[in-house]
């Protein structure tokens, strides 16, 4: 563990390479952070983090980073005795049940998990160091001890062609861990990467004033914290598109409810103020038939997790969508894990003997694939890019 001139440990938020210096750092750095948080957070669970062959005082050079000593850290008087052992463990336990630096912990972590792929490793170093920091995170989890973790209040910032960006504020709520189907807490790489390029390219989604309809009903399935809904909601008006009609569905009631406050975050209720976005309930499996054939756009990101859902997405948004709509939805593609394979759901739930018809015996099938490419710092690191699809009546 790392530790100060009086023997005791240093908080987190002090020791850690810095999360825009990872990529660069050494195997060597990062292993040896991963072994000071696991003595910090978990000591009672089996060592599993490999010994490093660097010594302390070299890491810095090694890793070309460099790790501040504060002269207090806040957690130790200067008077206190290197020896006493009792003394050193109060000051563990008061970091241990810090909130901040437990937070400041966590971040550091998803960030290292996120940027894992983009360091200069063999596959074996970067699968271990995942394992590693997935085991330490798991730790959290399990801890009913400790405070409960802090949301994320996140600023996404999308250039455009208008010489402004478009600006999104959002509140990335925690996990429950407790039913899947609240991931829709924090925001996927996959929505990320579709609303940066919506304002990037609006022409290639068809969102300009001449080929949007006038007074379009857009409606976003699986809308999570809302960032795509969002987005399009202060593309439209820099586009000459308004006024815009845009739903942003989810399932999940802790889901809505922290999709109803981003809204408001964004769009700050008041008097004599249209509200550009909505959330609402929307179960895929039994589509509201007053919404029936009611949506020029819809658009899901990320939102296939199980062989089940692309079904259910194919038959909702076959009931949803205008004759002449464009269903967008983008994909991730994870190369393991639970939800590898999850690409080929989407593409066996649209082979020709499945896909629903309408009066004219057209078909809701995809008319256009595409692959987009992970980003740089965009995404977890079981992602390693996105199937872009548009699907349609033909």
């Amino acid at each position: 563990m790392t530790t100060s001139h009086s023997g005791s440990c240093l908080p987190p938020s002090s020791s850690l390479p810095p999360v825009r210096s990872l990529i660069t750092t050494s195997e060597e750095r990062v292993n040896s952070a991963l072994r000071e948080l696991q003595t910090l957070y978990c000591p009672l669970r089996l060592p599993t983090l490999p010994k490093s062959s660097v010594r302390r005082k070299d890491l810095s050079a090694a890793s070309g980073v460099s790790t501040p000593i504060p002269i207090d850290s806040g957690y130790v008087s200067q008077d206190e005795d290197e020896d006493d052992e009792a003394a050193t463990e109060e000051v563990t336990a008061a970091i241990r049940a810090d909130p901040f630096e437990r937070t400041f912990a966590t971040r550091w972590l998803t960030s290292l998990i996120s940027r894992v792929e983009e360091m200069d490793l063999t596959e074996d170093a970067r699968s271990q160091i995942v394992d590693d920091a997935a085991f330490i995170l798991s730790s959290f989890s399990d801890s009913t001890n400790d405070a409960e973790e802090e949301a994320l209040t996140r600023e996404f910032f999308f250039p455009t062609g208008l010489g402004v960006p478009i600006e999104v504020t959002l509140n990335d709520a925690p996990l429950t861990g407790a039913d899947h189907t609240d991931v829709g807490l924090q925001s996927w790489g996959a929505s990320i990467v579709l609303s940066s390029m919506m304002c990037a390219e609006p022409e290639r989604f068809g969102l300009t004033s001449t080929l949007i309809p006038e007074r379009p009903t857009i409606i976003e399935l699986g809308a999570g914290t809302g960032l795509v809904s969002l987005t399009l909601a202060k593309l439209l008006p820099a586009l000459s598109v308004y006024p815009a009609s845009i739903s942003a569905t989810d399932y999940h009631p802790t889901v809505l409810a922290n999709l109803q406050d981003n809204i408001n975050t964004n769009f700050p209720p008041g008097d004599n103020v249209n509200m550009p976005v909505s959330a609402m309930a929307l179960d895929w499996s039994i589509p509201p038939p007053d919404l029936h054939s009611s949506s020029e756009l819809l658009i899901a990101a990320d939102v296939v997790y199980a062989p089940q859902h692309a079904a259910w997405l194919r038959d909702c948004a076959a009931h949803l969508i205008t004759g002449d709509g464009v269903f967008l939805l983008i994909v991730t593609v994870r190369q393991n894990g639970k939800f590898e394979g999850i690409p080929d759901t989407v593409e066996a739930a649209f082979v020709p003997e499945l896909c629903p018809r309408d009066e004219a015996g057209r078909s809701f099938k995809i008319l256009e694939s595409s692959h987009v490419e992970k980003r740089r710092g965009i995404g977890r690191g079981d992602e390693k890019g996105y199937n872009l699809y548009k699907i349609g009546w033909a």
